[in-house]
Parts: structure tokens; sequence; C-alpha cells
């Protein structure tokens, strides 16, 4: 294997992951097959137990990174707890991964009315029937409770629940990933100690 080969297109040399992420991102909803969005959320109880599934992320910028969910659902629950989640973003038809953690805040009433106002409206109404990781007696209760809120809201515009919004993780550290021959791969950290500091930039062995 040449340098070339190891260095080409040399990632490593941004100096705004921000930035490079948005590139990143974009090149993944031209290439990958299916929700591009798709990232692994982390997150941990009280016991200090770790729980992660996929979500969608549904904005970013140099504040950080924002998702929706019911707050009275598990990842809710855990986040509204302990205040830091973590995402995984691979992206296998680029052969790429991106990793964050951080801080975790609520984003404003504004922001997640304005969302919630973009969301299909079948999606809207189980945002208010879905008692989100909670135990489900059968299909039909649910079922019922959708035509319950199909009803009520069948006239005008659907409201945004209360226990319905959105987070955003302000990362303290980002990792871009890039797979290379023979597991050499390309690894570079931007970490900072605070949301609000500037980064540091260490290029990391595979």
């Amino acid at each position: 294997m040449s340098a070339n080969e190891l260095t080409s297109g040399d990632f490593t040399e941004s100096g705004e992951p921000f930035k490079l992420f948005a590139e990143w991102l974009g090149e993944a909803e031209s290439s990958e097959p299916n929700d591009p969005n798709a990232v692994a959320l982390a997150t941990v109880d009280e016991d200090g137990l770790p729980n992660v599934r996929m979500v969608l992320l549904k904005g970013f910028d140099d504040d950080g990174f924002v998702f929706y969910t019911n707050f009275e659902s598990q990842k809710g629950r855990e986040i509204l707890g302990q205040k830091k989640a973590a995402m995984c973003f691979h992206w296998k038809s680029l052969r790429r991964q991106v990793r964050l953690r951080g801080p975790v805040e609520i984003v404003t009433d504004a922001e997640a009315d304005a969302y919630f106002k973009t969301r299909a409206r079948g999606s809207r109404i189980g945002a208010w029937a879905s008692k989100q990781s909670r135990p489900l007696e059968s299909r039909f209760a649910l079922e019922k409770a959708v035509a319950e809120y199909t009803a009520r809201y069948a006239i005008g515009d659907i409201p945004r629940p209360a226990h319905w919004s959105g987070f955003r993780i302000r990362p303290t550290s980002i990792e871009f990933w890039k797979d290379q021959n023979f597991r050499l791969h390309d690894r570079v950290e931007f970490r900072r100690p605070l949301p609000e500091g500037a980064w540091d930039k260490v290029r990391m062995y595979p």
C-alpha cells in the first residue's frame, strides 16, 4: 500500500467538524438507499445501564444535533434524567462513521411546534395515540386509540402534545472515521471541554 492510498482525500485536514459533517451527510443522501439521517442514539438509565436504538436526525447546526420523541418514552425519561447522550452514524455505502456525545438540552417550543406541523397527519395522530415504551395489551388497543384521536382532531390543526418535543445534543466530542485497507482506518476526533468552547483536533490510531 502506498502513502497516497492512505492519505488521498484526507478529511483529517478539516478544521471545522460541523462543516465536515454537513459534507458527509450530503454525500450520504446521494448514496444511502434508506434514511441517510438514521442514527443510533445511546442513553443511560439511573443505574448506569446503557440503551441504544435508531432514531432520525431532524436537524443540526453549530448548536448541535436535533431529534424528536415522546418525553415519556424510555429514551425521553433517560435523557431528562441524565441530561446526556451519544450518537453514531454509519453510512455503509461510503464506509464512513461519525460518533458524537455531549450534554442534551430541550429545543424551544417554537422549534418543536414548527417541526410537528411538518409531520404527516397520521404521524401527528400517532404522537397522541402511542404511549411509547409502555406495555400494549393488543394491536387493537393501539388502533382504537388512533381512531379516537382521529375523530377528536377530524377538523382543523392537530396540536403538539405537551409530552412530545425535541432534544438537542450539544457535542463535546465528534469523531470521524473512514474505512481503509487492512484496517488502517483514518480517524480524527474533535474535542472541547464545554459546548461553547473551541475545538481541539486529534488524529487517532485505527
